[in-house]
């Protein structure tokens, strides 16, 4: 028996923010893969490392988490007034699934970086000291994502003093502001940032209960529930979810029928396919804890404590999309999660998660009866890790019609 010989696919492994991902430039990536469809999810499942039923994604780049088990794709935009198109798919670690539906917030931060390296932005608006501003094209959710990237001697600067809760080491600081993050008639969610028209629903869930839910989409649909109604006190950690089968089922069971009063998905059995999107969360007044890393967080340090579900998992830090739900929907007196955070209008939140605090801003007016949020603004960091060449089994693509995608 012959064997077809590994492709070998220009690649940059990045961490963005709390997450890491293998990033790519679209001419880099096979013809086949260039376009939408099978070809690209196969390519991408067999470089992560996915399906793998032993949950290990040893045979891949994946991390074996929904934080590690990423790819981007980037190309010089196709919109006017911007420089870059992002294109996120989160894989799913056991399942053949990339998920197109919705953005990465972390990996945002490292979307400007990479484009300047790559040669995808225009030379003459980049300085040689400062900050490059990047204005990206989300091509997922339709939306405009501005990163400030700092440059030393037309160089991108990654070292910095900037800590982010979640990273291990300092790094440079890099300031994304997410333009009008709420769904709007191209988006997710029927036009609205709230779907369902109400900044807070009884949310019928068999099994659970009725529980009151704000259901927003700004950043990621996102489903906020309060804690004390779930059993919890918002101070978890993800051991305590994570290694505990029937409150997985639960969140499941909660993400599902949320995603169906969304409008997101028809019917509850379509989120098997859904995972990345919509993110369920659960929020409680500020308490303290203590961090996974150690660090003590007191109530001096935040206004409220959140903890986010991503792929069927407790997140060890907060996704920067989740983040910027969290902002938005803290700006909106009447939300679960402005009541959480003391039920003051407020432009900034601090709020506690399971790797230590996070700082959003965001501006909520209300015109013409319905909330608007114009921006959302918070600071990451980003690194490269390693880049050159990913090889992949040339044989992937010939199993290309058993990779399933969310969108045609």
């Amino acid at each position: 028996m012959s064997y077809l010989p590994q492709l070998k696919i220009p690649a940059t492994y990045i961490r963005g923010g709390t997450s890491k991902g293998v990033f790519f430039r679209l001419q880099d990536l096979p013809e086949a893969a260039q376009t939408p469809g099978a070809a690209r999810d196969a390519l991408l499942l067999r470089v992560i490392g996915s399906p793998d039923p032993y949950g290990k994604q040893i045979d891949g780049m994946g991390g074996a988490t929904s934080s590690t088990s990423k790819t981007v794709i980037l190309s010089k935009s196709s919109k006017a007034d911007h420089d870059v198109d992002y294109l996120f798919g989160q894989v799913s670690i056991d399942k053949a699934v990339v998920d197109w539906s919705g953005n990465c917030g972390n990996l945002s931060a490292a979307v400007g970086s990479f484009a300047i390296s790559a040669g995808l932005v225009d030379e003459r608006r980049i300085p040689q000291n400062g900050k490059a501003t990047v204005r990206i094209w989300q091509a997922n959710i339709g939306k405009t994502i501005i990163a400030h990237i700092p440059m030393i001697n037309g160089e991108v600067q990654e070292i910095g003093d900037f800590e982010l809760d979640g990273v291990t080491f300092p790094a440079a600081e890099v300031q994304l502001e997410f333009i009008d993050p709420a769904a709007d008639e191209d988006g997710e969610g029927g036009g609205s940032m709230f779907p369902t028209g109400n900044l807070v629903d009884d949310l019928e869930v068999p099994g659970v209960g009725t529980l009151q839910a704000t259901l927003i989409n700004a950043g990621i649909p996102t489903i906020f529930v309060n804690a004390q109604d779930i059993g919890y006190t918002g101070t978890e950690l993800q051991d305590a979810i994570n290694s505990d089968p029937k409150a997985l089922a639960m969140f499941e069971t909660i993400r599902a029928h949320g995603a169906v009063k969304m409008g997101l998905i028809s019917h509850i059995d379509e989120a098997k396919t859904r995972q990345h999107t919509p993110k369920v969360a659960f929020v409680a007044p500020a308490t303290d804890y203590v961090s996974s890393s150690g660090k003590v967080v007191t109530t001096a340090d935040i206004d409220l404590v959140v903890r986010a579900l991503s792929m069927g998992k407790l997140h060890h830090a907060m996704m920067g999309t989740a983040a910027v739900a969290i902002g938005t929907a803290a700006a909106i007196p009447g939300t679960l999660v402005n009541q959480a955070a003391g039920g003051v209008k407020r432009k900034v939140v601090r709020f506690g998660h399971p790797s230590g605090t996070l700082r959003v801003g965001a501006e909520a007016v209300f015109v013409a009866g319905e909330w608007k949020v114009t921006k959302a603004i918070m600071s990451r960091s980003a690194r490269v890790l390693m880049e050159g060449w990913v090889r992949v089994p040339a044989a992937c693509f010939s199993s290309g019609e058993n990779a399933k995608t969310d969108r045609p």
